[in-house]
């Protein structure tokens, strides 16, 4: 490569625009991506690369390089999977499927990966690479199932990335480490007696109790965790009660924890259910509290991730490359696939002028479609570099 990146023509650079607007256009749920999927074939086989459909389901797995046993195999992954989110941006291309939307960048990941499948059939590289079209990284984990599928059988090391809009175009955030947290959920169940809104004495009001459980939850990371490590506790749902005259015998809430570090996690945890039962006890309610495993962090290994910032400064110079200022609190089950092999998790900037007040997972979601070429250029520049163990001095 003689210190040089792989760069998207203008042909490509088209094509990757055309692809993006098409699926933003016919959003897919997570395992029910079977026009999404159907895109990526065509494409695979126009480029003239051999594929394997119907893995965990909706997602696809190309192979291209050198197929010799004998070579080294990196893998680079996109998910595929929208929100069900009714989209309100007002874009010539915006949803076609109501109440499911693009609304985090996937349809730019798949449409960059595709980038870099034909940059990758143009530069031939020494050994083999494997490209993982993901499904239902928004919901349950498709990265799981794809593992259990057999995608990182025979694979040395994995790449991809996110785009994010906190970061300007023509900028790749990459470190070793932690950047993205844990990611659980839990269910709190309120058991009270129900009765008449006039005779509040008679009963015990589940959504009294709930209200307050809500206020002290607040208080755990606030008054209980060291604020120099992030994480959050959040109530996202409550329900109880029907009626305006009526006092609600039970109440249900659900939320979620975000932290970066296991000993947090842990404290968190029982620090919920130690207020879940006292509350409880205190207002002589019955109360539980479950709780659901949710993605592990993101932890980037080391020498992945020197590859990867080697990678990134081919691309877009020693200007471009940036850090993340701390973890997201963000889950990703690209942390799956870091589990099992080495690998790097990078964010491509996509801030778009005008849309900074649209965040990702909003129904004003869009990015700046000028990041779609340097992600392709990346993960196109990572997967040479890695092959040939291809380092240079800055």
């Amino acid at each position: 490569m003689n210190g040089q990146a792989l760069r998207a023509d203008p042909e490509i650079s088209s094509r990757m625009v055309e692809i993006r607007r098409r699926l933003h256009e016919f959003p897919e749920l997570g395992f029910s991506e079977h026009k999404t999927s159907e895109l990526i074939c065509r494409e695979l086989e126009r480029l003239g690369i051999r594929y394997k459909k119907g893995i965990a389901g909706t997602g696809v797995i190309g192979e291209t390089g050198n197929a010799a046993p004998d070579k080294r195999c990196v893998a680079l992954r996109a998910d595929m999977d929208a929100l069900p989110i009714k989209e309100k941006t007002g874009l010539a291309f915006a949803s076609q499927n109501p109440g499911i939307m693009h609304a985090c960048g996937h349809d730019g990941h798949v449409a960059m990966l595709l980038g870099a499948a034909a940059l990758l059939q143009r530069a031939r590289p020494c050994g083999r690479v494997r490209l993982l079209f993901q499904p239902a990284e928004e919901s349950t984990g498709g990265a799981k199932r794809m593992i259990e599928g057999g995608a990182l059988s025979g694979v040395d090391a994995i790449f991809g990335g996110h785009i994010d809009r906190h970061f300007d175009v023509g900028q790749i955030a990459v470190q070793p480490g932690i950047i993205c947290a844990y990611a659980d959920t839990f269910s709190i169940d309120i058991n009270g007696r129900g009765g008449h809104a006039a005779r509040p004495h008679e009963t015990v009001d589940s959504i009294v109790v709930a209200s307050l459980l809500v206020m002290s939850i607040q208080t755990l990371v606030s008054r209980e965790i060291n604020p120099v490590y992030p994480s959050v506790v959040t109530v996202g749902s409550i329900k109880g009660g029907h009626a305006a005259n009526v006092i609600a015998d039970k109440a249900h809430l659900e939320g979620t924890i975000r932290t970066t570090h296991a000993e947090v996690r842990e404290k968190l945890i029982s620090g919920l259910e130690r207020m879940v039962k006292a509350t409880g006890e205190l207002y002589h309610a019955r109360t539980s509290i479950s709780f659901t495993q949710g993605y592990p962090p993101v932890i980037n290994h080391e020498d992945a991730a020197e590859t990867a910032r080697q990678a990134a400064l081919r691309v877009v110079g020693k200007q471009g490359v940036v850090r993340q200022a701390h973890p997201s609190l963000g889950g990703e089950d690209f942390a799956y696939y870091l589990r099992e092999i080495p690998g790097c998790f990078v964010r491509f900037g996509a801030s778009k002028k005008g849309w900074e007040s649209a965040p990702a997972h909003s129904s004003r979601f869009d990015f700046d479609e000028g990041v779609l070429p340097i992600g392709a250029a990346f993960l196109a520049t990572v997967v040479m570099m890695y092959l040939r163990n291809d380092f240079y001095s800055e």
